[in-house]
């Protein structure tokens, strides 16, 4: 395709975004994993000095939503996981909770939904099957208390739910998941007019892939675009094509009607040397292309009138959370109020906003597999190599217990580690932890969650080396 041919495509293609009409909606997360951030009242000014209307917290803290009283932002609260057992299995709980995190609030605080949970599938303790029972309890209860047409049920997951997401149009959900969960919610999210909840992180499908992916495609840079081979639409962004891939599966269990909350996207200002793309200027051209794309509107190529709501991952940096260094390097702004770095995060601001390459809307170059990583090139899927390893600031009792669930009900291949074996030594926790939990990630297909284990471990791009022991990459 000639350079004209390209531009006039693109051309084509803003003119929606140049118009500037209204669009889809900007929230964001506001995690506290940290000992040195402002108090909530602090907070709730930052937000509204800074034109943010939505806030999404992973708990129903009393500072923090007496705080959001009478501010005329909207707040998605949680239901975490190590409840969602008690919320399903009893009523009263599900009531009792419902009126202390909600009534006791609503409508002074202006909750609009309840996420039950947090990417539950790749929760090592195994709650899965407590899910939707849990989700239609905590309706029950709001039904009780006559709030259920105003407050909103569902529930995050990760993109490692999906089976198959090359080309998007064929996207599935896990076999596994279909029946036990997925028909069930979807049954559920239509019943109560609610939408799925996704989180969805482009940059990990390019730390995957970083020798096929490039920036600009990641980034909703200027690029001639991918075209699904099963539709035929030409994608110019990564971001794009892995929502579409959730909203394909949903359309094959027939489900095509239900939406799309974007509970969770961002991209870090800094990393640890393995995680490539980890910058300042990259998370800035992330979050604020993001941002103009979502509030300028027009849908993705398979819903093109969805208007998707979007939570940024995450108001601050925090300075406790464990893992790699990205995980505590996510935020817009440092604990000081101080931005990070400066992007849109209104229309207005959106008309004369330019990434720090001079940017207008747009993105970039190969077909990639949203939630394996893999890409593909010329017809063949390549797949760069990364293992899991464990992350031994966690603490021995995390360690053990993640260790415990990749050998029992994660099925990994613990054999090598048994003493006498092959992966014995070296004796320790993090050893033998790091190989198992490599084994249910490479069996997992290295899908993205699958090597999180709630902060017990991370990915690298480098050959694990414990004494003479061999990782594999493939099972």
């Amino acid at each position: 395709m000639d350079r004209l041919t390209i531009s006039s495509l693109l051309l084509i293609l803003l003119l929606p975004f140049l118009s500037l009409s209204e669009g889809g909606s900007i929230g964001v997360n506001y995690g506290r994993i940290a000992n040195n951030l402002p108090s909530a009242s602090k907070v709730i000014k930052l937000l509204k000095s800074s034109g943010i209307d939505r806030v999404k917290v992973y708990d129903s803290d009393p500072a923090v939503l007496r705080a959001l009283s009478n501010s005329g932002i909207k707040v998605t609260i949680d239901l975490p996981n190590e409840q969602l057992r008690s919320a399903a299995t009893r009523n009263s709980y599900a009531a009792v909770w419902v009126l202390r995190n909600v009534v006791a609030y609503y409508p002074h605080t202006l909750i609009e939904a309840i996420a039950v949970g947090n990417e539950v599938f790749v929760d090592p303790h195994n709650t899965t099957t407590y899910l939707v029972p849990a989700m239609r309890n905590i309706h029950n209860a709001l039904v009780k208390y006559g709030l259920a047409s105003k407050i909103k049920v569902s529930s995050p997951i990760a993109l490692s739910a999906l089976g198959n997401s090359y080309p998007c149009s064929a996207g599935s959900f896990r076999s596994e998941l279909v029946e036990p969960v997925f028909k069930p919610m979807m049954e559920f999210l239509r019943e109560t007019g609610s939408s799925l909840m996704v989180n969805a992180y482009p940059i990990f499908a390019y730390q995957a892939n970083s020798d096929v992916i490039s920036f600009d495609y990641a980034l909703f840079r200027e690029n001639p675009g991918v075209v699904d081979s099963g539709t035929g639409f030409r994608y110019f962004n990564l971001f794009d094509a892995q929502i579409d891939a959730v909203f394909a599966a949903m359309s094959a269990l027939k489900y095509d009607d239900i939406p799309i909350i974007v509970t969770e996207t961002g991209w870090p200002s800094k990393g640890d040397s393995m995680e490539l793309g980890a910058s300042v200027e990259n998370a800035a051209a992330y979050n604020g292309n993001l941002v103009r794309r979502i509030l300028t509107g027009g849908g993705t190529p398979l819903r093109p009138k969805a208007e998707l709501t979007v939570f940024l991952f995450a108001l601050f940096n925090e300075n406790k959370k464990p893992g790699p260094t990205s995980e505590r390097n996510y935020g817009l702004f440092y604990p000081t109020q101080k931005k990070v770095y400066s992007i849109p995060l209104t229309l207005k601001e959106v008309k004369s906003w330019k990434d720090v390459k001079g940017n207008g809307p747009a993105v970039v170059t190969p077909v990639v597999s949203p939630a394996t990583g893999g890409s593909r090139t010329a017809g063949k899927v390549t797949v760069k190599e990364t293992w899991c390893v464990a992350n031994g600031e966690m603490g021995e009792a995390k360690l053990q217990a993640a260790l415990d669930f990749a050998c029992g009900e994660g099925q990994a291949d613990c054999h090598p580690i048994q003493e006498g074996s092959t992966c014995y030594d070296p004796n320790t926790l993090e050893a033998h932890a790091s190989y198992a939990f490599n084994s249910f990630y490479q069996k997992n297909n290295r899908k993205m969650g699958s090597c999180d284990f709630e902060g017990a471990a991370f990915v690298v791009s480098q050959p694990p080396r414990f004494g003479k022991c061999d990782f594999p990459t493939g099972y």
